[in-house]
């Protein structure tokens, strides 16, 4: 919830600040919303982002008795939980090994043609249906750290890539003439 739109440094603090105070939904309700927005100020969105906290315990309570649901369906009923948010629950929570879609990996896929769709949710169920099934159990990390350090959203690193000669992107670019493979 707090990683939207965030650097993982910023949401790492927020999370601390925010459980150090609370760790449980009941305990979190207890909280003012000055204190939850002060203690996740760091991650930015903070207002809506203590509002959708607020809602996401007192749904967790009402609906789930506290108890945070195993199934993406079930996750996406809370308030401030998408696809993304619920696969990674999913996956380091309950251990299903799925591939959480965030700007990084929408970007590395449609970019490189591993998995093709306008938006994230479009790109996780392409990658659902192509992506072979050992790749789930690491794929996230993988791509999320390939799209950090090489496939840079503004400036990407074609040139020492180690799959540009794969990258659909990179063979689009040479038809037009544009691949330069000095970036």
């Amino acid at each position: 919830m707090l990683s939207a739109q965030s650097r993982d440094a910023n949401t790492a603090a927020a999370t601390k600040a925010l459980f150090r105070l609370a760790r449980m939904p009941r305990t979190m309700l207890q909280l003012s919303d000055q204190q939850i927005t002060h203690a996740i100020k760091p991650c930015g969105l903070y207002n809506l982002k203590a509002r959708n906290i607020r809602k996401f315990c007192q749904a967790l309570l009402r609906d789930f008795d506290g108890v945070v649901p195993e199934t993406r369906g079930q996750l996406m009923q809370l308030p401030g939980i998408g696809r993304k948010c619920a696969d990674i629950v999913m996956q380091f929570a309950f251990g299903v090994d799925t591939i959480a879609v965030d700007t990084h990996v929408h970007r590395v896929c449609n970019r490189t043609g591993i998995a093709i769709g306008k938006t994230a949710e479009q790109t996780a169920i392409a990658l659902e249906q192509t992506a072979p099934a050992w790749v789930f159990k690491e794929g996230h990390f993988w791509l999320i750290q390939f799209g950090k350090r090489v496939c840079l959203a503004r400036s990407p690193k074609c040139r020492t890539c180690p799959i540009r000669h794969l990258c659909q992107k990179r063979a689009a670019d040479l038809r037009r003439g544009d691949a330069t493979d000095t970036k």
